[in-house]
């Protein structure tokens, strides 16, 4: 059966509070994102430009801006199918209003009582060349089934709003038979998961007593996926005490491969905004040290400021690490990051095969480049959140290749065995909770 005659409808208590004004920060920041604005960026903004917005409109506002990302083939093959094909949309807040339109009657069950109010002119858009009732005869067409696709992989390609070429990339890199799950995982609201800090059974009493539904995963000894609708975990005396940080269980596991002692110095390669670089400095202890470095001073900012802010005097930023003096060096590589979709569905429309081939030359540049600086018997610890072979073990293989003197260590002595493949670590969507991971561990033997 064709998805749109079947879609489970969001629970109310999931959506938050729509509204006029919820409607168009939604549209203003769908509309940047088609110009090329970061979803999360885009967001941000139009949350700014937003006026008296309640705590749940701004949910909503939120939720329905991934949404309009995550579904973006499926509503338009839904407007095709009733008469509107995209293309004969030349402006893109047209485009938008006819997939919010769309998304509010397939995914919430709203009928143009409700949707009309939210987007009929004179806005919340504008330029805007389709009148409302054309908006309206769309929300009110029958849907029927639609030619069959040619195969299962389209199918799921098509269901789940996936570009053609990016659902074989992943078929092609996933367990076999198991790339339509994998698409569906990544194509659903991503799962609140956290992790701890001192004591992880503390932290969910803690969560129980005010009310917070939230559950430990045994993978990882901190992580905690956080259940309870409207994520009230934020407002918790446990996170605003910094006993509790937002990290997804594949990152978690990241930093159980890297297997660093108390006391021991570690260099966070691509530190980003240092959520891994908390986690091992936690590991590492008062006596340890984390060097953390990016060429992003920006992203590098940030990790300073939540290093400030938890209290972590043993996390350094040099303007170049020195690698001769760790035991471990994590490189979190920048990549597609096709793993990370459920939360930043609007990168499934950036990428492109050039781009994820530009990466995989930039992760190899990288890693070949620690490696080498890296002193003997250092572990270097490899990591994306993508998906695909080519930013994963095709890149590994490659230094491997040409480093003799490195060897890979089995990911299997460190981590469970469902989140590993082979002596890689592997962290698929629809396998465990959370985005998708990769991970591996090198030893610098000569």
């Amino acid at each position: 059966m064709w998805p749109l005659l079947s879609i489970p409808l969001i629970p109310p208590e999931a959506l938050g509070r729509p509204s006029r004004k919820a409607a168009t920060a939604a549209l203003t920041a769908h509309v940047a994102v088609l110009g090329g604005t970061g979803l999360k960026g885009a967001l941000s903004e139009a949350l700014r430009g937003a006026k008296n917005l309640g705590g749940q409109e701004r949910r909503f506002a939120a939720l329905a801006t991934r949404e309009l990302s995550r579904h973006q083939r499926l509503l338009d093959q839904a407007a095709k199918l009733a008469g509107q094909a995209p293309g004969g949309l030349s402006l893109v807040q047209d485009q938008a209003i006819v997939r919010y339109a769309l998304w509010r009657r397939l995914f919430t069950g709203e009928t143009w009582a409700r949707i009309g109010p939210e987007v009929a002119l004179p806005g919340p858009l504008r330029p805007r060349s389709i009148p409302d009732a054309r908006i309206e005869a769309l929300v009110r067409a029958e849907f029927s089934e639609p030619p069959e696709a040619p195969d299962e992989l389209e199918r799921a390609a098509s269901a789940c709003s996936f570009p053609s070429w990016l659902a074989e990339a992943i078929a092609w890199s996933a367990p076999p038979g198991e790339a339509p799950a994998v698409l569906a995982a990544l194509n659903v609201e991503a799962s609140l998961i956290v992790r701890t800090r001192g004591g992880r059974d503390a932290c969910l009493a803690a969560l129980a007593d005010e009310g917070v539904d939230a559950v430990a995963l045994p993978q990882a000894p901190d992580a905690v996926a956080v259940a309870s609708p409207g994520a009230r975990v934020f407002e918790t005396r446990p996170m605003k005490a910094g006993r509790l940080q937002v990290m997804d269980l594949g990152s978690q596991l990241i930093v159980e491969l890297c297997r660093v002692a108390p006391g021991a110095t570690v260099v966070d390669w691509c530190a980003g905004a240092g959520g891994k670089a908390l986690a091992l400095a936690d590991r590492v202890g008062p006596e340890g040290r984390v060097q953390a470095w990016d060429v992003s001073r920006k992203r590098l900012g940030e990790a300073r400021e939540r290093a400030r802010k938890h209290g972590l005097a043993n996390i350094e930023f040099p303007s170049e690490p020195d690698l001769g003096k760790a035991s471990v060096v994590l490189v979190d590589a920048p990549c597609s990051g096709s793993g990370s979709l459920a939360r930043e569905p609007d990168l499934k429309w950036k990428l492109t095969r050039a781009k994820v081939d530009e990466f995989r030359a930039r992760q190899a540049e990288i890693l070949s480049k620690v490696v080498s600086g890296a002193a003997k018997g250092t572990a270097v610890v490899y990591a994306t959140c993508s998906l695909l072979r080519e930013e994963d073990e095709e890149v590994v293989e490659a230094v491997l290749t040409r480093h003799p003197g490195v060897e890979l260590d089995d990911a299997r002595g460190f981590l469970p065995p469902e989140a590993c493949a082979g002596p890689f670590f592997r962290a698929w969507p629809h396998r465990l909770a959370g985005g998708g991971f990769f991970g591996a561990r090198l030893v610098k033997r000569g």
